[in-house]
C-alpha cells in the first residue's frame, strides 16, 4: 500500500482524489488547512490567501475559531472517503495539560483522527509542547507531527528531541526532516527510536536520500500537498531508492505499521 503520510486538505475535494490517482497513492494522511493557496491563480490572489494566515497568526482573526473550522472541514473530507484518508487533527499552541486533554478528546479522538499535528511552535517555544506530549501519552500515545523547518533552528530541534526522549512511548514525527538542519537532525535521532522522519519539503534531494539510507524503517514518504505534487514527491523517492523492500517500506509500510493500518 502506498501512503502519502502528510498532505493538507485541498479544494475542490475532487482534485485531491485526482492527484492521488495520478500518483497511484492508495491512502493519504490528511492534515487541516486554515488557508487554501491551491485555489489561487495569480501572485496577487496567492498573497491575499497568505494574508489570511498572517491575520490568524497575529490575532486579527480568532485562531481558535479558524482552527475549529479547519478541523470540521477535515472531518467532513475524511468521513466522505474513509477508505482514502486518515486524519491528523491540529491543536492550538500554548494550552495547559488539562486544556490539551479536553481539546484532543473533543476534536481529535471524537473525529476518529489518528494523530496530532501539524504542530508549529515558534523558535524558543518548543519546551511548551511538553503539555501536548503528556496529554498524548495519557490518551493512548497519539503520534505528534511537528514542523521543524523555518523558523526553528537546531537548538529548537534539540529541545524537541529532549521531549521525545522524555516521552519514549509517544511517536514524534520530525516534519520536513529538520529543514536546513537535516544533517544534524539525522545524527541526533540515532538513539531515539520513537523519532520518525517526514521527507517532505526538504531543501535538497540528498537529504531524504541519507535519511532513508540511515533510517529505512523510520522514514516516511509525503508530499505536503498542495505545496508539492504527490506524483513528483513519489517519483523523487522512487528514483533514489533502488532496494525494492526499502522502497516499499518508505512509500507506506513504515507509516502503516506506526498507525496500525
Amino acid at each position: 500500500m502506498i501512503i502519502d503520510s502528510h498532505a493538507h486538505v485541498i479544494l475542490p475535494a475532487e482534485r485531491q482524489l485526482e492527484m492521488m490517482a495520478e500518483a497511484k497513492i492508495d491512502r493519504t494522511i490528511l492534515f487541516t488547512s486554515t488557508i487554501h493557496p491551491e485555489t489561487t491563480t495569480t501572485i496577487e490572489t496567492f498573497e491575499e490567501e497568505l494574508n489570511k494566515l498572517y491575520e490568524i497568526l497575529n490575532g486579527v482573526k480568532n485562531p481558535i475559531d479558524e482552527r475549529v473550522h479547519a478541523i470540521e472541514e477535515l472531518a467532513q473530507v475524511v468521513k466522505a472517503h474513509p477508505e482514502k484518508y486518515i486524519g491528523f487533527g491540529s491543536i492550538p499552541f500554548g494550552l495547559s495539560y488539562d486544556e490539551n486533554l479536553t481539546w484532543i478528546e473533543k476534536y481529535i479522538i471524537a473525529n476518529g483522527f489518528r494523530g496530532i499535528g501539524e504542530l508549529t511552535p515558534g523558535s524558543g517555544k518548543v519546551p511548551e509542547l511538553e503539555a501536548v506530549f503528556s496529554a498524548s501519552r495519557e490518551l493512548g500515545n497519539l503520534p505528534l507531527w511537528v514542523h521543524t523547518f523555518i523558523p526553528l533552528n537546531f537548538k529548537d530541534i534539540k529541545e524537541l528531541l529532549i521531549l521525545a526522549k522524555r516521552y519514549p512511548t509517544v511517536p514524534t514525527i520530525i516534519g520536513h526532516l529538520g529543514g536546513m538542519h537535516w544533517l544534524d537532525t539525522l545524527k541526533a535521532i540515532r538513539d531515539i527510536p520513537n523519532a520518525y522522519l517526514d521527507l517532505s519539503a526538504t531543501p535538497t534531494t540528498i537529504a531524504p536520500s541519507f535519511a532513508i539510507n540511515e533510517y529505512p524503517e523510520r522514514a516516511f514518504f509525503s508530499s505536503d500537498a498542495p505545496y508539492s505534487l504527490p506524483l513528483t514527491a513519489k517519483m523523487i523517492i522512487e528514483q533514489m531508492v533502488k532496494d525494492s523492500f526499502v522502497l516499499e517500506q518508505v512509500l507506506g509500510g513504515n507509516i502503516a505499521r506506526l498507525l496500525q493500518i
